[in-house]
């Protein structure tokens, strides 16, 4: 119990300092981040900055849509001789390179002065992600002080980056500068019902996590600002040693860099507000888990990082911290393992229930925690409700977030737990693009991803119903979900569900009341 508690305990306890400061605090995003508070919302912008739209075999029209949406939007301020577009390619399949040409051929055509435009596509991979922004950096760090790093799926409109560059030409010592990314609007009931949990719960934990952790905050590889010398002079990833998922290059770079500029000196933080960044999520649970195990193979690699020299003690928490964000799921498994094997092998009276069914009910309520404090926090702030269409769709949707937490999160235990024991014996994912248009899941294509999850809930209900019955109420919340994680995925994914959903509008985030302009054109895949 212990040993899984440590990633569900960061969350409740960040959420909880974050609700406490969104009501005592006038301005929790200045008070959390005295840089901006020493930062003029309308000072010039003096420096150069490079956007760079990292990309590897995504959809070439979505992706050119949403940059030529993002250009011209900074074409409309006063500002845009200071800031250059790339788009910086990892692309290896041919078909994809020769849309990926002739998307920025059309693009430049529209443009008389597009000097303000590049395209690079490497011939190797090397480094993924991280080695596609660092040979960018070493190659064109005399050209511009700040790089705003954008996934394949981000949109920002002009007025977020600006205040990204402008808080770093108020603070020579800010090294990276995080914005709060949020989803954008799908129709996917999946991705709805996902975004809308998220949507009020990440922002209390983001307002705690940055209280406390000050200028040793998150970098989460996208939609934010480096400064580039520092990043080309300090964060260079090392080659991990040994074979298997765990060694050779580093797949979840951001967090390693943080710790790495901060390492250097250099302050890292986070804006907590919700200020126009926007990206997509998984439009089902087997893309959705394919994301995650991703980025469980790469944060596992910090195991080998953790006695890295040049990073501060906080530095080497928060590696230590994403590393248990996945072993709490291993460890799960094997608590219930030993409880389960306590209870066959000795008698009733001495097992100890209360016990076992507290530190059950402790972990529930630890984990739903911030989906509480967060919806409380919208509550109680004066017009915040109406921006999710009022109380009622509010609460209702609330519902249905809390239904979905109780089915995703035994699904995602055995998922992850699956995976790490895989690790062991070589298992590896491959980092591609990931699927970001609504799509349905097929059953066999759901039966297929997650047999584990079946087989887990057929046998645990066996076991429990022939040795411990009095316990089997108590353990429906990660049976029942283990037993039906293959309709689910298919009811979640089903585009009448999303229908329903978008009609009703349940769990409507704010951006479909607000319908921000930021939005429309990318949104509709407006063609470049």
């Amino acid at each position: 119990f212990l040993l899984s508690l440590p990633w569900t305990l960061m969350g409740f306890w960040n959420s909880v300092i974050g609700f406490v400061v969104l009501r005592l605090v006038g301005d929790a995003v200045r008070y959390t981040n005295p840089a901006l508070r020493v930062t003029p919302d309308d000072s010039p912008i003096v420096t150069r900055s490079a956007v760079c739209l990292c990309v590897r075999h995504e959809d070439v029209a979505a992706c050119f849509a949403r940059l030529k949406w993002m250009i011209d939007d900074v074409r409309a301020t006063p500002w845009v001789g200071q800031i250059d577009f790339h788009v910086l390619s990892d692309t290896a399949q041919p078909d994809i390179a020769a849309a990926e040409d002739a998307a920025f051929a059309a693009l430049s055509a529209q443009y008389p002065d597009a000097g303000f435009l590049h395209y690079r596509r490497r011939a190797q991979n090397a480094g993924y992600k991280a080695g596609n922004i660092l040979e960018f950096a070493t190659r064109c760090q005399d050209q511009y002080d700040f790089m705003i790093a954008l996934d394949a799926d981000s949109v920002m409109t002009a007025k977020s980056m600006l205040r990204l560059i402008r808080a770093m030409q108020a603070n020579p010592a800010l090294g990276v500068l995080q914005s709060l990314v949020v989803g954008k609007p799908s129709d996917s009931a999946f991705t709805r019902i996902f975004q809308f949990g998220m949507r009020h719960s990440m922002r209390t934990q983001t307002v705690g996590s940055a209280w406390w952790q000050g200028p040793a905050g998150p970098y989460w590889g996208h939609n934010a600002i480096l400064r580039m010398k520092p990043l080309v002079q300090h964060c260079q990833l090392p080659v991990l040693k040994g074979r298997g998922p765990l060694g050779g290059q580093i797949l979840s770079h951001d967090q390693v860099e943080a710790a790495m500029m901060r390492g250097a000196g250099y302050d890292v933080r986070v804006i907590a507000d919700e200020l126009e960044s926007w990206e997509e999520n998984p439009p089902s649970l087997p893309d959705f888990i394919k994301r995650d195990l991703r980025w469980c193979q790469g944060n596992l690699q910090y195991l080998k990082l953790l006695g890295m020299p040049g990073l501060r003690p906080m530095g080497r928490f928060q590696l230590a911290n994403a590393i248990m964000m996945y072993m709490g799921a291993p460890v799960g498994l094997m608590m219930l393992a030993a409880g389960l094997a306590m209870a066959g092998t000795v008698s009733s009276g001495v097992f100890p229930a209360t016990l076992a069914f507290g530190l059950y009910v402790v972990m529930m309520s630890l984990g739903f925690a911030p989906r509480f404090l967060g919806m409380l926090d919208v509550l109680c702030t004066r017009g915040e409700s109406r921006r999710y269409g009022g109380r009622l769709h509010l609460l209702l949707s609330f519902v249905f977030d809390l239904l979905f937490s109780i089915f995703l999160a035994p699904v995602m235990m055995i998922a992850q737990a699956v995976f790490v024991i895989g690790l062991i014996f070589g298992r590896r994912v491959l980092w591609e693009a990931q699927n970001r248009g609504e799509r349905t899941v097929p059953f066999g294509e759901a039966l297929k991803g997650l047999w584990p999850q079946t087989l887990f809930g057929v046998g645990v209900a066996y076991v429990f119903a022939t040795i411990m019955p009095g316990a089997l109420p108590w353990a429906l919340p990660t049976i029942v979900p283990c037993l039906l994680a293959v309709p689910f995925a298919c009811v979640t994914a089903s585009k009448p569900l999303g229908r329903l959903f978008v009609r009703f509008r349940i769990c409507a985030i704010p951006d479909e009341y607000e319908d921000p302009v930021a939005l429309r054109g990318p949104a509709e895949g407006v063609q470049p």
